[in-house]
């Protein structure tokens, strides 16, 4: 029979392998996350605790921002949490049976006056840098006008007379290489190195067209276009994004996949989507001259 020693060394030995267990599975999860991270920049990762990788310069502006706020704040937070740690010590009953009647410090008052008034200067300096940066949307090549319905987006290239509504692709219908509650089966599809010009505007409730990566958030009202505009960076890529304003019972369902393609490619795609997706008003100019019946059969068309 064993005795109490060898029982509790056993114990201590099991614990000892199962904490060194869970220590390599937690270290092996973190590294998987990480490199799922950075092999798929434009799609959300479970657990993931950082922004997705920018992809434009918006969005490199914006990271950049907020990599500095977090700087900012947390040595605010740091100061503060020091200062109180330091007070609590040093004014402590016990060692001030006789309280101090300090009630004024000049130099005290200017100095919580005057520092977090310059914090607030250098954080608007890049805080309107960016703000007036995104506001370039005279500055694009190209315009597409997106338009939030209940629960699918429509995409018109005007320049092009081409229109298509997007849905989402239902979880049994899914092909390889396709991700459940983000692919869509008409993605919006663009150029890459390209500045887009984005109309945004609904048809019913609130919307909001929101791609991360991209740094696009704009809310889609009835009766109103906003603007907005991104720069799609270089390369062959997909990148994801949803309606994040609740919009109705099938909020969830309102994906968006924007496919960055090079020029060659883009243009293949469009001549194909022209005939595919040919609009109303691309149609009409073509049915100008037959009688009011057969205008009325082709747009049905």
């Amino acid at each position: 029979m064993p005795s109490l020693a060898n029982i509790l060394l056993d114990l201590k030995t099991g614990t000892r392998r199962a904490g060194a267990a869970i220590i390599a599975v937690a270290v092996s999860s973190f590294i998987g996350i990480v490199a799922s991270n950075t092999a798929f920049a434009s799609v959300p990762q479970p657990w993931q605790m950082d922004l997705q990788p920018p992809a434009g310069s918006i969005a490199e502006m914006a990271t950049d921002l907020h990599n500095l706020l977090l700087v900012v704040i947390t040595a605010i937070t740091v100061f503060v949490l020091g200062l109180l740690l330091y007070v609590g010590v040093k004014f402590r009953a016990a060692a001030n049976p006789v309280p101090s009647r300090t009630s004024h410090n000049a130099i005290i008052e200017v100095l919580w006056t005057v520092i977090p008034v310059l914090i607030l200067v250098g954080i608007a300096i890049p805080s309107f840098r960016l703000l007036y940066y995104m506001d370039r949307t005279n500055e694009t090549d190209m315009v597409i006008k997106v338009t939030g319905n209940q629960w699918y987006w429509n995409y018109e290239y005007p320049d092009d007379g081409v229109a298509f509504d997007s849905y989402l692709v239902d979880e049994a219908d899914l092909q390889p290489g396709q991700i459940r509650m983000l692919s869509v089966d008409n993605p919006l599809v663009v150029p890459e190195n390209t500045r887009i010009k984005l109309l945004i505007t609904g048809n019913d409730v609130m919307h909001s067209f929101f791609v991360p990566s991209l740094a696009v958030q704009m809310y889609a009202f009835i009766g109103r276009t906003n603007e907005a505009w991104i720069d799609v960076p270089a390369g062959t890529k997909t990148y994801y994004g949803q309606c994040n304003q609740i919009c109705g019972i099938n909020h969830a369902y309102m994906p968006i996949e924007v496919q960055a393609l090079p020029k060659d490619e883009y243009a293949a795609w469009l001549a194909t989507a022209k005939q595919e997706f040919a609009s109303a008003d691309a149609v009409a100019p073509m049915i100008g001259n037959t009688t009011s019946e057969t205008t009325v059969l082709a747009l049905a068309e």
